[in-house]
């Protein structure tokens, strides 16, 4: 048998530790992580390996060599493209032969015994074999079930929480008879678990799973890295220490070589000294690994900490729960609490001290005295991702800063071709501008022509988009309305749509390798600046031509709007006007102010909203958030809807003016569904990732947070012309909004958050699985289990913070509390059991 070790991944979720070594190359205990793994193999018998590499490529061969210093032989492949991971091995097949071989990825580190799996392979005649595994946090691996014959039913890539079916998972170890190569395409772009599981699941060949037992862990972040080491010195895994052992009262040392160390230093739990390490008196270390090179001063306490080589740490430094890599100064009396990671080439000044989970970026330097509580430079969230669904957001100026808006616009442009155009906009706020302007820097760098659109509205900035076609995307600046002090930085394709997961994957990729294009200076972009006067015409323009003006005039349509101080003022009640809609426009102006604490400016739009309709007789109150993307409805009699009732409203409208042609629409799977509507046909589902042609399908696509899209006019949410279709509806259906929100039956509609670990939330969604039995059902996008004709609650955990998402339906506010009840009591147990 020989080995394929995939080691050609980026490491972007683990950066800075990556910054400047592929990930298979950090070191584990003082040696490269897959060297750990190779000499595993090693000792069961195989003696070829094949390595498959990508980022970073000489780095590792000048490490390993051809494999001899490590009684191996090795054969390096470099692709010279992105081909995948089954299409990576596909290029080996030369090398593989006849014989099976098993696949592993260089950056895991396990104690597994590999026999059993080789074993289990042979007996079951088996042609692929899984190596599975439960784990506390499925969402970067494939969830697998398999029967009670170990064949795997159903498999899912990289799910999200909502998704996941279960916490078994692959752990990438496969098992592979030579003959499955054959269904693996030549030069093209093949993952495993993407194309060629399902490919041999569809031609009926059998993919066989194993449950292997033991520890294992993809080391994907930095917290994973951590983690590792405290599972290795806490003696968690089975892991072989290599080199010389001395015994202490409270601890026990391992080393490369021979240290006589000053009586003073105190070794306490597990300890690793690399090569050449000098330690001076009065030196605590503690559950700690050294590196080569390192020298340690007087009165330095280390403990839980991890210390690559070519470290210098002068005297009286405390270190806890700390990575420090390489080639680092640290000065005397630098403090850091737990979790600083200082990334290579950085110099603390003395006195610094490090508050909680601080990372620092390589090449910075500290000055002396510093008191560091954020991060240098990217902000804790971009430790895993940058994006969103999309969107980037962050402090202003702290973790979105100019170098990042201008990182992030290189990594962008550099998936786009040179002399490309883009459109760019911004709301008011002042951070957006600033963020905005270094922005464009980046794009022009690359090659990138920009439109400039100034202050804009989201939707206008859309439209503009998806209706010229020299422009292939776009980008908006804003600030978060919940939180005053974040920035948000929106992305967009050709289709005005925002970027989907694979876009944001490339762009994040390109971000962290820094893998930029910079144009001769002859082909650096230019900007085209405008008013946006002729944007707004043709946004005002389409707008007219898709509504009915005739039946809103006849029906003398009295509405008045409350426009949060946004973007919205310049075109909408111009709109109005020419339309011929007697308004009133509340709070169109800017300010800065009252858009600071948004919560008491909402407060105050719904009672004054509420009055104003009310008691002049108005026909509707609509509240646009600053953002221009989400509405609240006012009745004629001054009730406030709420989110819920408010897509009730609408789709009751839409059914009326579908009577003569049905019309389709899709909702989020938490839509409510107590009420049915003849001529809709309504889907409920994810639909993130569409295209522009799939969503086009449906007349509406809403939310159940006040956002709307009514294709016919565009595929992306505009509160503008919802608001107008919406007046339009009304007009048409010859009733008051009161006695349509009156023929809305009383029911109970709840959500509510519920704290988990990202530890539990794998065996939640398993837990509710398992409750599913015996019950209707679905799984669609979390665990959704009715009650009854009425009564359902959907879990679905939060895709980015520790807690589940609950979302309960039911005809009385009785019935929904009991639910909920009953389920919070079921978590509480379900998170006790083993």
């Amino acid at each position: 048998m020989k080995a394929v070790v995939m080691a050609g991944g980026f490491g972007t979720r683990i950066q800075p530790l990556t910054h400047s070594r592929p990930k298979p190359m950090l070191p584990i205990v003082n040696r490269p992580m897959m060297e750990h793994t190779m000499i595993m193999l090693r000792d069961l018998g195989i003696s070829e390996f094949i390595v498959l590499l990508y980022f970073k490529p000489e780095i590792i061969q000048n490490y390993f060599g051809d494999g001899s210093e490590f009684g191996i032989k090795i054969t390096y492949v470099v692709p010279d493209d992105d081909y995948g991971t089954a299409g990576a091995v596909k290029l080996a097949e030369e090398y593989i032969g006849d014989e099976n071989f098993i696949v592993i990825s260089g950056d895991l580190v396990t104690d597994f015994n590999f026999e059993k799996i080789f074993e289990f392979h042979k007996q079951r005649k088996a042609k692929l074999s899984i190596g599975l595994t439960s784990v506390e946090n499925p969402l970067q691996f494939g969830v697998v079930i398999a029967n009670e014959d170990n064949v795997i039913e159903k498999f899912l890539e990289k799910p999200s929480w909502g998704e996941v079916f279960s916490d078994t998972i692959n752990t990438g170890i496969y098992v592979i008879e030579p003959e499955i190569l054959e269904y693996i395409p030549q030069g093209e772009n093949f993952d495993f678990a993407k194309d060629l599981f399902p490919l041999l699941m569809k031609k009926g060949v059998d993919l066989m799973g194993y449950n292997l037992e033991g520890y294992w862990r993809d080391v994907g972040n930095p917290e994973s890295y951590r983690e590792v080491y405290d599972d290795i010195l806490n003696e968690r895994v089975a892991f072989k220490f290599n080199g010389i052992v001395k015994k202490y009262a409270e601890g026990i040392l391992y080393s490369d070589e021979e240290y006589n160390l000053n009586s003073s230093v105190k070794i306490l739990g597990t300890v690793v000294l690399g090569k050449h390490v000098k330690i001076k008196d009065d030196v605590k270390l503690s559950n700690s690994v050294i590196g080569d090179n390192v020298s340690i001063g007087n009165g330095c306490s280390i403990s839980n900490s991890v210390i690559w080589e070519d470290v210098k740490m002068k005297k009286n430094i405390k270190l806890d729960n700390a990575v420090i890599c390489n080639n680092n100064s640290i000065d005397k009396n630098v403090t850091a609490k737990a979790g600083l990671i200082l990334s290579e080439g950085c110099e603390v000044g003395e006195l610094a001290s490090f508050e909680h989970d601080v990372i620092i970026w390589p090449n910075k330097k500290i000055e002396a005295a510093s008191i560091i509580s954020h991060n240098l430079v990217f902000g804790s969230r971009y430790k895993n991702s940058i994006f969103e669904n999309g969107t980037v957001t962050g402090k202003s100026n702290v973790e979105l800063s100019c170098e990042m808006a201008t990182k992030l616009a290189e990594a962008f442009a550099a998936q786009l071709p040179v002399g490309a155009k883009v459109a760019v906009g911004r709301d008011h706020d002042k951070s957006s501008r600033m963020l905005k302007r270094a922005f464009l820097g980046g794009l022009l760098s690359a090659g990138i022509n920009v439109l400039d659109l100034r202050s804009i509205a989201p939707s206008i900035l859309r439209y503009t988009i998806a209706k010229n076609p020299d422009l292939v995307g776009g980008a908006h600046f804003k600030q978060d309305v919940f939180h005053s002090a974040n920035s948000q930085i929106t992305l967009f394709n050709e289709e005005a749509i925002r970027i989907d997961q694979n876009s944001a994957k490339s762009i994040e990729k390109t971000f962290f390798t820094e893998k930029f294009r910079r144009v001769d200076f002859l082909r650096i972009g230019e900007i085209e600046e405008t008013m946006y006067f002729k944007e707004c015409y043709s946004y005002k323009a389409a707008i007219k031509s898709k509504i009915d003006q005739t039946i809103i005039k006849s029906n003398r349509f009295k509405v008045v709007l409350d426009l949060m101080h946004g973007s919205t003022g310049d075109v909408f009640s111009i709109i109005l006007n020419e339309i011929g809609v007697e308004n009133i426009v509340l709070n169109a102006n800017y300010d800065e102010q009252k858009l600071s604490n948004f919560n008491a400016l909402k407060k105050r739009s719904e009672e004054n909203l509420s009055k104003i309709v009310s008691s002049l007789g108005c026909d509707i109150g609509i509240m646009i958030y600053p953002n221009a993307q989400r509405i609240y409805l006012v009745t004629d009699e001054g009730e406030i809807l709420d989110m819920v009732k408010g897509l009730l409203v609408v789709l009751y409208l839409l059914n009326m003016h579908a009577s003569q042609t049905r019309k389709k629409v899709i909702l989020p799977t938490w839509a409510p569904d107590i009420f049915k509507f003849e001529n809709l046909d309504i889907q409920r589902g994810k639909y993130s990732d569409f295209k522009a042609q799939k969503l086009r399908e449906y007349s509406l696509i809403a939310t159940v947070d006040g956002n709307f899209a009514f294709t016919e006019f565009g595929v992306f949410r505009d509160a503008i012309y919802a608001s107008l279709k919406i007046m339009e509806m009304l007009s048409f259906s010859q009733y008051k909004l009161s006695e349509i929100s009156r023929k809305i039956d009383d029911f109970c509609y709840m959500q509510e958050k519920i704290e988990c670990s990202q530890a539990l939330k794998g065996k939640m969604m398993r837990k509710f699985l398992e409750d599913t039995k015996g019950k209707r059902s679905s799984s669609e996008d979390g665990v959704k289990i009715w009650e009854n004709e009425t009564d359902w609650i959907l879990m679905i955990p939060d895709q980015y913070s520790d807690h589940l998402n609950f979302y309960i339906q039911a005809s009385t506010k009785e019935g929904a509390e009991a639910l909920l009840k009953s389920y919070t009591q079921k978590i509480e147990i379900w998170s006790k059991e083993k």
